[in-house]
């Protein structure tokens, strides 16, 4: 039976990175980018059907505090620690360790992938990852003088 590719000729699906994902039988935490946000989610899949837990979006952070004049930046590192922290507080029930499924986007030192891995690690789930692979701490607050207030309107501290 030969296998369909139209997602991987779209750019939309990596099969055997997929294929290797199923296979650990472990809750995903799927790291998304588009144009405008950043997408997380916690899935569980069963028999190669995916089944989305808990999600949470940069856009969400608006709710929060974020400046609409800021809404530019919903896909800077420190939009997608805050969206982690916020998918982490959504989810804090798990008690599984979760493994990051980052698609197409390619594996980056202190990209957006990791500060927002590094959110969802901040609010006690577990998640692989290796420690040199996170942004610095000064990079995720990037001065934004709004920072702290967002982070306490999500309840971390």
């Amino acid at each position: 039976m030969k296998l369909n590719k139209r997602r991987r000729l779209e750019n939309k699906t990596n099969y055997k990175k997929r294929l290797m994902l199923l296979k650990g039988n472990y809750l995903r935490l799927v790291v998304r980018k588009t144009n405008k946000y950043i997408t997380l989610q916690i899935v569980e899949s069963d028999e190669a059907k995916d089944k989305i837990l808990y999600s949470a979006t940069t856009k969400n952070l608006l709710k929060h505090g974020w400046p609409e004049d800021k809404a530019g930046s919903l896909k800077s590192l420190g939009a997608a620690y805050l969206a982690g922290l916020l998918l982490g507080k959504k989810a804090k029930e798990i008690k599984e360790e979760l493994i990051l499924d980052s698609g197409l986007i390619p594996n980056t030192k202190g990209s957006r992938i990791y500060a927002a891995v590094k959110g969802v690690s901040d609010s006690g789930i577990t998640v692989r990852y290796d420690e040199k692979a996170m942004p610095d701490e000064e990079k995720i607050k990037n001065k934004y003088s709004f920072f702290e207030k967002v982070k306490k309107s999500i309840g971390v501290k």
